[in-house]
């Protein structure tokens, strides 16, 4: 069997579910190619080495331009904080390797613009981890929506919502604009933008309104390595540094189909912990998924008989009858977080070996269009009014 060695730019927490999505694919599916993961890239002191000894990578390195350009590696896979996935895709795609990136593509919209075109130019495979893609119930979903099951999609509705970044957390990466490109807006609502464009097949064309908001001013300076990386090396014992993204931000939008809807991305949205949830409305049923209940899909019929409509839970984790899940464990036996990293990774494999993956799998350029969507969210809080998407290229 073919195999490929894949290089893992970045550790932290995004670097521990791909490291486990990597070890774990070809014990759970059948991928036409094997991935060996042969090295992990970290700074010096994150202690890339016992990363690598703790998750199965064969070797360490902290010069991650040597590492894409090796010919010992076939597929590069970026974890970084949000501003080093341009460099480093920038120079793997000049390397000719194909590119995995995490979301979102980039810290910002030029940034994404220069990847999808280097991708684009060079003719090579680009994935983005829009890994909420690969949960079965929202899997379903698109299915579901492509088989017409909805009718005409009238509404949408989108929320990502969680409560760890209060007062006593330091100032991480995330919360730096030029570390991030955004705060809960680029983390959380290029989520949910992504996952309904996904499931509903179209397009945000306008932005109505949108509203962001920066809720804690400042925050203590992180001494030494904090968990999620290193705030541009601003480490201190007690200091302060400003908050320069988002807290919060919501936005109303239209769809390419005609629907209207509703998205709304907190880090402080307290008792919610990791809220992700959508909602559809369209003229033939309904449908609602909680990624805090991800093994279920809610689904309203209104072709039933009205005496008998009603709201029902679909629990999707039946082999054979739901995607993914036959590779998994026996029926109603339910998944968790990281085994969408892992539905990921063989549909990765898959693209790779010229084959079709169970859904379809953003690339630098789809990826690029949920950016668009983002950049237009936040130039119309700034400017308060309506932001229709041929106006950010």
């Amino acid at each position: 069997m073919a195999t490929i060695n894949v290089a893992l730019i970045g550790q932290g927490f995004m670097g521990r579910s791909h490291s486990n999505a990597w070890g774990q694919v070809a014990k759970f599916f059948k991928p036409p190619i094997t991935p060996v993961m042969h090295t992990v890239f970290g700074q010096p002191e994150e202690k890339p080495q016992a990363f690598a000894a703790n998750w199965g990578w064969k070797n360490a390195s902290t010069d991650w331009e040597q590492l894409v350009r090796s010919p010992e590696i076939g597929l590069v896979d970026i974890v970084t904080p949000n501003y080093m996935h341009a460099p480093v895709a920038r120079a793997a795609i000049a390397a000719g390797k194909p590119v995995a990136c995490e979301k979102p593509i980039a810290g910002s919209l030029s940034d994404a613009r220069e990847m999808a075109a280097a991708a684009k130019a060079a003719k090579l495979k680009t994935f983005v981890w829009f890994n909420y893609r690969r949960c079965p119930a929202v899997a379903l979903a698109y299915q579901m929506v492509k088989d017409g099951k909805l009718g005409a999609i009238r509404h949408v509705r989108a929320t990502y919502l969680q409560d760890w970044a209060d007062e006593s957390v330091p100032l991480l990466w995330r919360f730096d604009k030029t570390l991030a490109g955004s705060g809960a807006h680029g983390d959380l609502n290029a989520h949910i933008v992504d996952m309904t464009r996904f499931v509903t097949g179209q397009e945000i064309t306008e932005i109505a309104g949108a509203i962001a908001e920066t809720f804690i001013k400042e925050r203590t300076l992180p001494a030494g390595v904090a968990a999620g990386g290193i705030a541009a090396g601003r480490q201190g014992g007690g200091g302060k540094g400003p908050v320069t993204v988002d807290d919060a931000v919501l936005f109303l939008a239209r769809f390419s189909g005609g629907a209207v809807a509703s998205f709304e991305a907190a880090r402080q949205a307290t008792g919610n912990f990791n809220r992700n949830t959508f909602e559809l409305n369209g003229t033939k049923g309904s449908l609602k998924f909680d990624f805090e209940r991800m093994n279920e899909l809610q689904w309203y019929d209104a072709t039933l008989p009205r005496a008998v409509q009603g709201w029902s839970t679909i629990m999707c984790t039946h082999g054979g009858d739901h995607p993914y899940v036959a590779n998994w464990w026996p029926d109603a036996h339910i998944i968790g977080y990281e085994h969408g990293f892992t539905n990921q990774a063989y549909d990765i494999l898959r693209v790779l070996a010229g084959e079709s993956p169970t859904v379809p799998i953003p690339d630098f350029e789809d990826a690029y269009q949920t950016q668009r969507v983002l950049e237009a969210a936040l130039l119309s809080a700034e400017e308060r009014r309506p932001v229709k998407l041929e106006e950010v290229r």
